[in-house]
Order: C-alpha cells, then structure tokens, then sequence
C-alpha cells in the first residue's frame, strides 16, 4: 500500500475532528454517565476516551524518542485540555512528513516489552483507525444512554472539506 503525507495528515485531522465532537458530546453528560460500566476492557464513556487519548500519547512518543506515558485518573475536563495540545503535537510532527520519511521504520518496544519495526505510514494509519474503533463504542454507550452520537464517519468529514 501507498500512501502520500498529506494523505496521513488528512487522516490525522480526520481523527481531531471526530475526536473533538465526540467530547462534545461527553460534556452534556452527567457524572454518572460518564463513569457507567458497559462491562468492556475500558468499561465507561470516560475509560474509553482516557484509554484513546493514551494510546494516541504513547504512540508520537514512539516516533518522537520519548518515554510513553499511561494516563490515569483522567477528568474530561483535563482530558478535552490535553487532547487537543496533544493533536497540534501530532499537526506539528506531520506538517513534517515527506515521502521519504513515511516510508522510514519505527522501531519501539510494546507495552508488554515485546520489539516491533514498523514503517511509519502504517503507525499513522493504525493512531487513526484505533481511535475509530474506540470512538465507534463510545457512540454505542452514549446511544445505549438515550443519546444521539455526532456523525463521526469518514465520508461526513470528507463532506466538510
């Protein structure tokens, strides 16, 4: 598979975009919603988004050289607030990218210690289909709750390009 850096950067956006309507929408709701368990590894609205957010952290630290952090105990406050510094990190590094450098390997370790090499084009691409997945089951527990969920498809963003 070929991909292009702006192809990845679309894809980057794509996932602020998304990312941010759906906090939007986790703001309307109350304590208790936020925290429900729906009986999944990251059980709530909350856990699920904290766990997104981490993952997306981890990852640029990875391509960045840097220790990965475990976020704990988030807030959505706070975790609205860090996610979007963390999106402009994630703009900042891409704006960056060349055709050459998307096809460079990371080589990092996994949480459990094991040793991966993967080109860069497809730990992008992974960042964003991750959060999708994710996003995907927090629009469930909101609908599950009596709650709409924002578009957050792919073909909706596109729409508003």
């Amino acid at each position: 598979m070929h991909a292009s850096p702006e192809t990845l950067r679309t894809h980057l956006r794509y996932t602020e975009w998304a990312t941010s309507r759906l906090l939007g929408e986790a703001a309307k709701l109350s304590p208790q919603e936020l925290e429900r368990d729906f009986g999944t590894a990251d059980k709530s609205v909350l856990g699920t988004l904290t766990h997104v957010f981490g993952a997306d952290r981890i990852w640029l630290a990875r391509i960045e050289g840097t220790p990965p952090e475990v976020p704990r105990g988030y807030e959505l406050a706070r975790l609205a607030s860090e996610w979007l510094e963390l999106h402009g990190r994630w703009h900042a590094w891409a704006s960056r990218l060349t055709p050459e450098s998307i096809e460079a390997t990371l080589s990092y370790r996994d949480l459990k210690g094991n040793a991966w090499v993967s080109p860069i084009w497809q730990v992008v691409f992974h960042v964003v289909n991750h959060g999708t997945h994710h996003r995907g089951q927090v629009a469930g527990f909101l609908r599950s709750m009596g709650h709409a969920p924002p578009p957050l498809d792919l073909i909706a963003y596109y729409r508003t390009l």
